[in-house]
């Protein structure tokens, strides 16, 4: 029997015949008709050609090659849930809709299948490609999709706000392999109040009126259960020199703690700032009708709250976390190590501490020589950032480095004194600047 002849090959000859030729066409109301569905409590559409897409097209187009359109999808919280100081609670209403959203994609992928049209499910959160840690382990990034979607706008606490629901909704995108007849559009506002909860509740002072964001301060925190936060435990395990010495370090709930996370899922240490948002038309009744009611009834709860909050040494988060006396500081180890100069630049924005920078005006200059040729300026104007590639303005200092030596000191895996013995790095300008430097970047 020729392939021809097989009776599957005969088959989808026929369905061919009968199919419509050319790339699949859906209608955008159709497709978010599907959505809702399956289970969606919102959706919107949008061509892989937006702008708002470019950013992360190749990685899109590397995911599911055939994308064409992309599907934004969320699904409600149960606010109580995760307004309650019982994180356990918290933490099982983020699981549990998480689940249900992955659901709800698989669903609109395998409702897609049956009428010919090819698509994939990016999956809302966990897993990641975790292997590529401490870069990028997201196939996808959910939020500029929602947003360019239609689907609200991303609040002072980095989060999406949708107009109706609020904070208390999680996203997910489906990749399509169709052309769709019209697309959704941004919504014309910011649900976002500006009320300032969200800066109020963190207990890291991750957050600013401002709008700053302090990347390391809520990574460290509140992912400790998570991705570097439980490579840091690993490495205080392995440091042990006994058992007695590993309780001196963790303490017997932090190590239940992180047992059952590894058992029921990751629990995140706060989220308060969505825990408190007040924004949303389903939402913002309590706070318009008593707001000194509404903040003792949920924020005040979580900043007394008791409970151990986790810091990189000298950080901004440490100086901020002291103001809450019911809560025990504790200093961890740093743990994303850039694996290219690229990446540590990156990560000087990610780690940059406003608060201990406020003071500083200087310019850097770094000159990395060895597999990767790469020069760079890093400018800091009290409590801004500027980096950029080659070298700009006059520097108080310059560092010229073997690249790689450079990673290996970063890393913590060499010291910077035994660096500069090898000849590896050279200091031009005022040498304590490196102080300064150090203080302006957690850990």
């Amino acid at each position: 029997m020729s392939l021809q002849e097989h009776p599957t090959v005969q088959k989808l000859a026929k369905k061919r015949e009968l199919a419509a030729p050319g790339t699949p066409r859906l209608t955008l109301e159709a497709l978010k008709q599907l959505a809702l569905d399956c289970g969606a409590d919102d959706a919107g559409a949008i061509r892989i050609s937006r702008p708002e897409v470019a950013a992360q097209r190749a990685d899109i187009l590397k995911v599911f090659p055939g994308t064409r359109v992309l599907l934004s999808i969320l699904c409600r919280m149960n606010r109580e849930a995760v307004r309650t100081p019982v994180r356990s609670i918290a933490n099982a209403e983020f699981h549990e809709t998480y689940d249900t959203v992955n659901a709800v994609a698989r669903d609109i992928v395998k409702a897609l299948a049956e009428k010919g049209v090819r698509a994939l499910n990016a999956v809302a959160a966990f897993p990641m490609e975790a292997q590529d840690f401490p870069g990028k382990t997201w196939p996808v990034g959910h939020k500029p999709m929602a947003e360019a979607a239609g689907l609200g706008r991303m609040g002072i606490h980095r989060s999406v706000i949708h107009p109706r629901f609020g904070s208390f909704v999680l996203l997910d995108t489906v990749l399509i392999d169709a052309e769709i007849d019209a697309e959704s559009g941004p919504i014309e506002y910011n649900p976002c109040l500006s009320c300032k909860l969200c800066v109020a509740a963190c207990p890291v002072g991750a957050l600013s009126p401002l709008g700053e964001f302090n990347f390391a301060a809520c990574y460290t925190h509140n992912y400790r259960e998570f991705l570097g936060g439980f490579k840091s435990w690993v490495e205080e395990l392995a440091d042990s020199k006994s058992a007695a010495d590993y309780r001196n370090r963790v303490s017997d709930g932090e190590t239940v703690s992180m047992w059952q996370s590894l058992s029921f899922k990751p629990g995140y240490k706060a989220a308060y700032c969505l825990a408190v948002c007040p924004a949303g038309e389903d939402v913002i009744g309590p706070y318009l009708d008593d707001r000194v009611a509404y903040r003792r009834e949920v924020l005040t709860p979580l900043q007394e709250k008791a409970e151990t909050v986790y810091v990189l040494k000298g950080s901004d988060a440490e100086a901020y976390a002291a103001r809450f006396p019911n809560k025990v500081v504790k200093r961890v180890r740093r743990t994303i190590e850039p694996q290219s100069l690229r990446a540590f630049l990156m990560g000087l924005r990610l780690g940059f501490q406003w608060r201990n920078a406020k003071d500083v005006t200087q310019v850097f200059h770094f000159r990395f020589k060895g597999r990767e040729n790469l020069d760079a300026t890093v400018a800091i104007d009290k409590g801004k950032l500027h980096i950029a590639e080659g070298l700009e303005g006059k520097a108080g200092l310059e560092i010229s480095v073997d690249g790689d030596a450079w990673l290996r000191f970063i890393g913590r895996r060499q010291g910077l004194f035994q660096t500069m013995l090898k000849g590896r790095l050279r200091l031009k300008g005022d040498r304590n600047l490196m102080k300064t430097f150090r203080r302006c970047f957690a850990g």
